[in-house]
């Protein structure tokens, strides 16, 4: 993920594809310049966390050096080898100069943005010692997985700039952590290390005054071709503006747009969103196997015609729960998914996984509460990978905790929501951050609540509430798309057992706590059955084959005893080792696979069911 040094002194022009060679951690371009400010920073430990009453972002003399993008841990370790690793709280400062770049004396159409890929969990800026504020208002940005943005006033620019940052993290439970320890949950077992601060690039460049965001939402209705985008303008000079829009097919010779659209409105001073709607007659859909992608170039412009431009790529596609199956442009589609934990995997890694649990077999990747390079989404689309994202949990249940929650699933639905890779989101796991909604009113109304302004406001995505265990049932109705189970055992006839039981409606017998809980609810077939985590080969608290021969036999069996049953799809856990979990199918590192490609691939429905065939 790091750059060579000489970006960390030339002014790049982003002129890049989308799909090929999107060099920032980010899914939608600008055609602008950009400098990357990732390489060697200053570093210090702020061990009693004086900096602020010291007014370390005025002057600090640093004694140690940091490569940015990386860890807090990491860097601690190498400016303290000796020291023990955090354990409540950790407060590092960063800093760095670098040189203005040249740009036209007249430009009057464009200022800087700085932008943060990630950092988290707590982030105050400064330049030049002036603290920034985010284009959200923000003056300290909350939050560990998403990207962040600061507009630079031009009288805080000189030649050379001073950047200088402040990070703070704890093992606060309230905090949305995944599987990071906390105060609750210690490192060890399926608890990782925690991995902070200073994670993702960071870059300056050039942006319009007047311009489209980054960010992008796409919900299409199959059935008439029609797409809807949901786009957010800035504005600093209000007026009349019209946003042009124009389609591109990439499999296309002549280079003209399939379809374009102007769309005028007067916007003013501030940040906005707007949906608008085009008619694509003839455009083929996007699903694995076929992965049909179109290039959208949206512009504002003002009234002199001057232009913002932005582009991504998205596709069509329809996914729904209804019955037992799921459907994908309506079509039953089995998912043959994994689980997925990048950890610490770099870009390129996480880039060599993606290929490798494809060629497994795989049309489904569930990333396991955890946030990730966008640019793996945007290599999903290609792919023609089916993914399942999560929010990173909290680790207890608070209220504060659930507004931590609904603020991290806000932050990541912003920059995700176009890509048709992206199928199915969970809210909660196994209870995480959710510990008492057996039993706690206010938890299970949140969750209820966020489960329906999901489905009003992004009806593009399948909504599981509690995935494992304990999903809600309010007045008989599931307030899941899914009804998902978390099945651990090494035997075959115990995994029958359980499989028969959970397809005959037995939902207190099948997983380690009961699969609903509220209001009485009645199976029936209503929603369909995913076993969403099962396996777990190789790790010890799971048991079973420890050889790759032999757990590719198992593996072999455990999937034909699915597709005996109306069963609509599983995760095999998991994709790769990580840390104590080492219960992988493919090398961490190189991608190679440790048993037979194809392996986690569904076949056709066995006679004896009574399920309809599948696309798989």
């Amino acid at each position: 993920m790091s750059a060579p040094t000489s970006s960390n002194y030339g002014f790049s022009t982003n002129q890049h594809d989308i799909r090929t060679a999107n060099p920032l951690p980010r899914a939608v371009l600008r055609t602008n310049n950009y400098l990357l400010l990732d390489g060697e920073w200053n570093f210090a430990l702020d061990t009693e966390d004086v900096g602020l009453r010291d007014l370390w972002y005025l002057s600090h003399t640093y004694h140690s050096q940091a490569s940015w993008p990386g860890s807090v841990e990491a860097h601690l370790q190498l400016a303290q080898p000796d020291a023990p690793s955090w354990r409540d709280k950790v407060v590092v400062w960063y800093e760095r100069q670098f040189a203005l770049p040249e740009r036209a004396e007249d430009d009057t159409h464009s200022l800087f943005q700085l932008t943060f890929g990630a950092c988290g969990y707590e982030t105050r800026v400064w330049l030049n010692g002036f603290q920034l504020s985010t284009i959200e208002g923000e003056d300290v940005h909350y939050g560990e997985y998403t990207s962040f943005s600061f507009e630079l006033r031009e009288e805080h620019l000189r030649p050379v700039n001073r950047l200088t940052v402040r990070i703070v993290d704890t093992m606060d439970a309230e905090t949305p952590r995944g599987k990071q320890e906390s105060h609750v949950y210690k490192r060890g077992g399926i608890w990782y290390q925690t991995y902070t601060g200073a994670v993702r690039s960071v870059w300056l460049e050039m942006v319009e005054r007047n311009r489209l965001r980054s960010r992008v939402g796409v919900d299409s209705v199959i059935e008439d071709r029609m797409v809807r985008f949901n786009l957010t303008t800035r504005i600093h000079n209000p007026g009349a503006y019209t946003i042009r829009l124009q389609v591109f097919d990439p499999t296309a010779t002549d280079g003209q747009p399939l379809a374009t659209a102007d769309f005028p409105l007067r916007l003013e001073v501030g940040q906005r969103q707007q949906r608008v709607v085009m008619e694509l007659a003839g455009a083929r859909l996007w699903a694995p196997g076929a992965p049909n992608l179109y290039r959208l170039v949206a512009q504002l412009l003002d009234e002199e015609g001057y232009s913002a431009q932005i582009e991504t790529h998205f596709g069509l596609r329809k996914i729904e729960s209804r019955g037992t199956y799921v459907y994908l442009n309506n079509k039953p589609t089995y998912l043959d998914g994994i689980l997925y934990q990048p950890g610490t995997a770099t870009y390129e890694e996480m880039h060599r996984h993606m290929h490798a649990m494809q060629a497994l077999g795989c049309n489904l990747v569930r990333v396991h509460i955890a946030g990730v390079d966008p640019r793996i989404y945007n290599l999903a689309d290609e792919l023609g990978l089916m993914l399942w994202v999560e929010v990173p949990s909290p680790h207890s249940s608070t209220p504060r905790s659930r507004e931590n929650h609904r603020a991290e699933l806000l932050r990541m639905l912003a920059l995700i929501e176009s890509h048709p890779s992206v199928v199915i989101w969970s809210l909660y796991n196994e209870d995480w951050g959710a510990q008492d909604i057996a039993t706690n009113s206010e938890t299970r109304r949140y969750i209820v609540e966020m489960y329906h302004y999901l489905h009003i406001n992004y009806p593009q995505f399948l909504v599981v509430d509690n995935d494992g265990w304990q999903h809600i049932s309010q007045e008989g109705r599931l307030k899941s798309d899914l009804l998902t189970a978390h099945i651990y055992t090494p035997e075959v006839a115990r995994w029958a057992e359980v499989l028969d039981h959970m397809v005959q409606g037995d939902l207190n017998n099948v997983a380690v706590l009961p699969l609903v809980i509220g209001d009485p609810f009645f199976y029936g077939r209503q929603k369909p059955l995913v076993v969403s985590e099962w396996g777990g080969f190789g790790f010890a608290d799971y048991g079973g084959p420890q050889s790759a021969g032999e757990r590719a036999d198992r593996i072999r069996q455990f999937k034909q005893e699915l597709r005996k049953r109306p069963i609509a799809g599983d995760v095999y856990t998991q994709a790769t080792n990580i840390e104590d979990e080492r219960n992988g199918l493919l090398d961490p590192h190189t991608g190679e696979l440790s048993v037979p490609a194809g392996l986690l691939a569904s076949h056709a429905p066995q006679p004896n069911t009574s399920a309809p065939e599948t696309t798989v």
